[in-house]
């Protein structure tokens, strides 16, 4: 197994960090397809790449998303009554979509997970009204009982796609006119609480042929390392996310999506 491999993951970590920081999401539509061709260097069988790459994603997700909180939390950009109204539905979704993928063959879920990112895809290159914020957004906290709802429909699809949930936490608060900036910053604390939840979830599945350093379907290691990429890079994201519009970066993310999405669905 060659040594640079062990390098991968912090790297890894430095782009799902900035990625976390800068556009509120986890990262994991950028790990899950790199750990899905790193994964079998380290001797985890074929059967099970799929959910050890969604498994450890999220597990790392708990280090990028707390990191790119906490540097939003400086900035004063976190909503937490939303956050908090969030939470629920998070945790119970972030389970249930965990127990669901555990049950799905890897095929299925490289079906899903390329369909996914064809469609992050082309919503961030084409991005609808409901992306566009709006003029009240300045003072708009959402609270209620319909985030809790929303919570669980997002934690569940974040699960079995094994990302952080901000490519769809971050556009439901615009469309309720929180400002972008704090969205992205809400959404990074609601990502903790999904890759918690979710790697939970993962963490009592097993399978035959796991490396040493397993727990579960999360690879400890690999997620220690991109978790400390993520640490030093998180900062970064949030910096840029309060310097930029963000517009152009998000289309040449959108075409690296849609590469990716293509290689899962026609390896």
């Amino acid at each position: 197994m060659p040594e640079w491999i062990w390098l991968l993951f912090p790297l890894l970590g430095i782009v799902a960090g900035v990625l976390a920081g800068l556009l509120g999401i986890g990262g994991g539509t950028v790990l899950v397809p790199a750990l899905v061709a790193v994964l079998p260097l380290l001797g985890v069988p074929k059967d099970s790449v799929m959910h050890v790459a969604l498994a450890t994603s999220l597990a790392s997700i708990i280090v990028t998303a707390s990191a790119s909180t906490n540097a939003h939390r400086k900035r004063g950009s976190v909503l937490w009554p939303s956050a908090m109204w969030l939470a629920p539905g998070l945790v119970l979704g972030g389970l249930l979509g965990s127990c669901v993928a555990l049950g799905l063959s890897g095929e299925v879920l490289s079906l899903i997970v390329g369909g996914f990112c064809l469609l992050m895809a082309a919503r961030m290159a084409w991005p609808t009204s409901i992306d566009a914020p709006r003029a009240d957004q300045a003072s708009v906290t959402p609270r209620g009982f319909w985030l809790s709802i929303s919570g669980t429909v997002i934690g569940a699809v974040s699960a079995v796609v094994g990302v952080g949930g901000g490519s769809l936490t971050v556009p439901l608060l615009v469309s309720r006119g929180v400002a972008t900036v704090r969205a992205v910053g809400t959404s990074s604390a609601c990502g903790v609480v999904i890759a918690l939840a979710s790697a939970a979830g993962y963490s009592y599945g097993s399978a035959a042929g796991l490396p040493v350093g397993s727990f579960g379907f999360v690879y400890v290691p690999a997620a220690l390392g991109i978790g400390f990429g993520a640490l030093l890079a998180a900062p970064w994201g949030v910096a840029l996310a309060h310097r930029l519009s963000g517009k152009a970066l998000a289309r040449v993310f959108a075409i690296a999506l849609a590469l990716v999405g293509l290689a899962l669905l026609w390896p």
